[in-house]
């Protein structure tokens, strides 16, 4: 992640991402090294599956916990919404040529995106077209299945 980009978290998310980084650097560190000298224990390191498992364990948690600190580090905690425009933390209901009838949409930064909770990311081509717009604006973005319109009905 370049230092230069922004990480936008909810106020829970960011909350959230700091609990994980305690645990990952208290308990589970601990766990890890534990691991490591329970294989260091077994012999001869070169053939020892225990101690490469716990290795590849200690690796994934070090880049976890890299991930988090840099996400904490440029995160922004997202304000109070705007009403009258669509920005990071709105609620956006729109209709259009994809969908039947309405559907509402939450804007979050991309470490919350989740479609089955109808959250997108602020980057996704969907989330970046309404950034900006107000009640009543008309979005077009590209998608694989070719353009996609959409009509602002409400934002919350």
């Amino acid at each position: 992640m370049a230092p230069q980009n922004k990480v936008y978290l909810s106020r829970e998310k960011h909350k959230t991402l700091e609990e994980e980084l305690k645990e990952l650097k208290t308990v589970k560190r601990k766990e890890i090294a534990e691991q490591l000298e329970f294989a260091k224990s077994l012999g001869d390191l070169s053939e020892n599956a225990e101690y490469q498992e716990a290795r590849d364990n200690q690796a994934t948690l070090e880049e976890r916990i890299m991930k988090i600190e840099e996400m904490l580090k440029h995160g922004v905690i997202i304000s109070e919404k705007q009403r009258n425009t669509v920005s990071i933390g709105s609620s956006v209901t729109v209709s259009g040529d994809r969908e039947k009838g309405e559907i509402t949409w939450h804007i979050v930064g991309s470490e919350e995106s989740d479609l089955l909770n109808n959250k997108i990311s602020n980057e996704s081509p969907l989330g970046a077209a309404l950034l900006g717009k107000k009640v009543g604006d008309e979005v077009e973005f590209a998608t694989p299945r070719g353009t996609a319109h959409y009509t602002i009905l409400k934002i919350a």
